[in-house]
């Protein structure tokens, strides 16, 4: 009992009090944060004290996801350390703070690659899982929670349980998309999988309105196993939707140019720029992105034109400019992302498109993907298509938000919580019919509501 005491005052006396943000700098939060190095530093703090906390990996969640203001939060980037790896099954145990990017580091020169990233690799695993993150593959292999296999939890009282589709196969459920309110995921064991080389195989086809891209994805998903669509907000009339798809496999050895298949497993140094101040509010207007947006467009060709892309320029085409969130300037962004069942698709991206359009709020950043089958009580994927877009925070932006809320769930669509910063209670309600389930899941885990965030208060998603 002395040791137990011992851990919780050296772990509970050392708090940092800081204001936080989101990737999106909104909105801003002021907490007391804990950084533990070992398990039993965690569990005493988690165990210590009655204020509510939420765990927080690399503060890549755009909102107030990993926000908890005024209360705690625990840092889990020192809990980063991998654990084992069987190569012949691809199978790797690690720790939660363990990011997409030192997986690439580690295994890509083994011929190894996550099964699913998303847009930036500076993620913890823990938090991909929280967020039941998905990428441009989601069409045919789901998020990167269906390549887990399993995770141990920390729940409220302390107690780590296993948890997988066959052990605690409920809490299991309500912890991949649960937005880390079901407790603190501790270590994990993921399928990698292996790859011939660091370069995909792929086209880049551009399509003169929306529904051209419609039908360049459908197309794409016999052969492509990885596709993404650049879509311009500010084209409108016959021009709406105009995009430019990168589709893509890894290559194989026997696809590659020669003077990449001397050594496959490794891509040519990259610049990386960086944004070092932030940009003045007029920077990002309606003719600015116009333009940007025609230059993108203009520089690709009409017809599709076969490609070797590097992982990098493929997967993650912002990483590459260092602190790109500041272009937004001093008051953040809003990033939205909204998704459609494939019968109300086409017509819920008209309807957005035109009303972005009109509005002259053209989104500087806008991706299109496909979406395939997912299990999450509260995964935001579901089959159709996906529409992110960012914002700059301007005057009347959250109700011009709203009025795009309504559009979405009345074709029965939902807005990503690990992106949201906005959303109202009664439309996340009605948009995750799963909600009363994931409750009683988390109820089990944590009775007296320890596990909260500024997200889970703002939508009133654990009931008092």
């Amino acid at each position: 009992m002395s040791d137990r005491r011992e851990c919780e005052s050296s772990a509970t006396a050392k708090p940092r009090h800081a204001l936080l943000t989101g990737w999106g700098r909104y909105p801003l939060s002021e907490s007391d944060i804990y950084r533990p190095e070992k398990i039993a530093e965690l569990q005493a703090v988690v165990t210590a004290d009655a204020t509510s906390l939420i765990a927080r990996g690399a503060g890549r969640a755009y909102g107030d996801a990993a926000l908890n203001d005024q209360n705690r939060v625990v840092d889990l980037t020192r809990l980063n350390r991998m654990l084992a790896f069987d190569a012949a099954t691809g199978l790797l145990r690690c720790e939660a703070g363990v990011t997409i990017a030192e997986l690439i580091d580690v295994f890509m020169p083994r011929g190894f690659f996550p099964p699913v990233t998303p847009g930036t690799r500076f993620v913890t695993l823990g938090g991909s899982i929280a967020a039941d993150v998905h990428g441009k593959n989601h069409h045919r292999d789901s998020s990167l929670a269906s390549h887990v296999t399993s995770f141990d939890l920390m729940i409220a009282s302390g107690e780590v349980l296993r948890c997988s589709r066959e052990e605690n196969a409920e809490l299991f459920r309500a912890t991949v998309g649960g937005m880390g309110l079901t407790g603190v995921i501790l270590e994990l064991e993921l399928r990698m999988r292996r790859v011939e080389s660091a370069y995909l195989d792929g086209e880049s086809i551009r399509a003169g309105n929306i529904d051209a891209a419609i039908e360049a994805f459908e197309r794409a998903d016999a052969e492509w196993g990885y596709s993404v669509a650049w879509i311009d907000c500010n084209s409108g009339k016959a021009a709406l939707g105009r995009s430019v798809l990168n589709v893509g496999n890894f290559a194989t050895l026997d696809r590659l140019p020669r003077n990449l298949a001397q050594d496959p497993l490794v891509t040519r140094p990259r610049l990386s720029p960086i944004v070092p101040f932030d940009m003045p509010g007029f920077a990002l207007n309606s003719l600015t992105v116009k333009a940007f947006n025609a230059v993108i467009y203009a520089l690709h060709r009409e017809t599709a034109a076969h490609t070797i892309f590097d992982y990098e320029s493929f997967f993650y085409p912002l990483d590459s400019i260092r602190n790109w969130n500041r272009i937004y300037g001093k008051r953040g962004f809003v990033q939205y992302q909204c998704v459609w069942p494939p019968d109300e698709s086409r017509a819920g991206l008209v309807e957005v498109l035109e009303t972005i359009s009109r509005s002259r709020r053209g989104s500087f950043l806008a991706v299109l993907k496909k979406f395939g089958a997912q299990d999450g009580l509260l995964s935001f994927p579901m089959p159709g298509y996906t529409l992110a877009l960012d914002f700059p925070m301007t005057d009347g932006l959250l109700e011009f938000l709203d009025s795009i809320d309504a559009m979405v769930l009345k074709r029965g669509g939902r807005v990503y919580l690990a992106k949201d910063a906005r959303l109202a209670p009664e439309t996340f309600r009605a948009m995750y019919p799963n909600l009363d389930k994931w409750q009683a899941a988390k109820a089990v885990a944590d009775p007296d509501n320890r596990f909260s965030s500024s997200l889970s208060r703002r939508l009133g998603m654990c009931p008092a």
